[in-house]
This record gives C-alpha cells, sequence and structure tokens, in this order.
C-alpha cells in the first residue's frame, strides 16, 4: 500500500463528534504515531493519543497486518480493515472500517484524504447503530514529524 506509506510520521489534530443534527458531543486533541516497525510481529502500528480540556487523556496502541491489499486490525478495542481507492486517481484517498469489540452493534465508515504534499489530512468517520447513522466524527490534521 504505497498510499499508508504516505502517513508514516507523527501527527497532530482535533477530533470533534457531532450527532446527525451537527450537535457538537465531544471535541479533543490528538497525536498519531504512524509508523512501520522493522522488528516484531506487526508490519504496521498506530499509536493514538487523545487529550481533553478537562485532563482526561488516553493512549491506544493499533497493530495491524498487511494481507490482500488491506491492513488488517484485530486488537483487544477493534476488528477492521483499511485500503486504498484504486479509483482515486490522485492516490490521496484510503477507507477504513472497523467494530469496537465492546459495542458489537456499532460499526463505522472512515474516509482519510491526504494532502498532495502528505502534511494535511482530513478525515470523516461515519458510525452506525444497528446499520442506522446515529453520529460522525471529523477530524482535521497536520504533520508534526
Amino acid at each position: 500500500m504505497p498510499l499508508l506509506a504516505r502517513h508514516e510520521g507523527e501527527w497532530e489534530g482535533t477530533y470533534i463528534y457531532v450527532d446527525t443534527d451537527g450537535k457538537i458531543i465531544d471535541r479533543h486533541r490528538s497525536h498519531l504515531s504512524c509508523t512501520f516497525p522493522t522488528e516484531g510481529e506487526f508490519p504496521y502500528l498506530q499509536i493514538n493519543r487523545y487529550y481533553w480540556d478537562d485532563g482526561r487523556s488516553e493512549i491506544i496502541h493499533f497493530p495491524a497486518r498487511y494481507a490482500d491489499g488491506r491492513i488488517w486490525w484485530d486488537t483487544e478495542r477493534i476488528r477492521g480493515w483499511a485500503t486504498s481507492v484504486p479509483i482515486d486517481t490522485e492516490s490521496r484517498t484510503t477507507m477504513l472500517m472497523w467494530v469496537r469489540k465492546d459495542m458489537p452493534d456499532i460499526y463505522l465508515y472512515e474516509m482519510i484524504q491526504i494532502s498532495a504534499d502528505n502534511q494535511k489530512r482530513g478525515r470523516t468517520w461515519h458510525w452506525f447503530r444497528n446499520d442506522e447513522l446515529y453520529q460522525r466524527t471529523i477530524i482535521q490534521e497536520r504533520r508534526v514529524g
């Protein structure tokens, strides 16, 4: 996945969660590390760090495998995949689908757009509960390393 390689590095941004009426229900800062370790069991590792204004924070590790043109997650928290979108002639679009294991009736689809210079990303998550859209996450990021 040459497109995934363009995402390697450190990213900072903001996650904004909105309900289907557009009302903000959560907002927090983020720092993501996207790496391709040369040693270990997993060829891809993403570490997400989240920071809320009230002092809460969370760090989540997302190791993934590569097979069949996709990366695959199966962690304690999620199960899912990511792949490039071959019809995107600009090679900027990555699609993901994942399920939270602690929320079995919920799944989401994510679209990531990376800028031509690989310095900015826009991401959107569409959350479904029992096949009905109930919220979205809007993420704007910039490369910091």
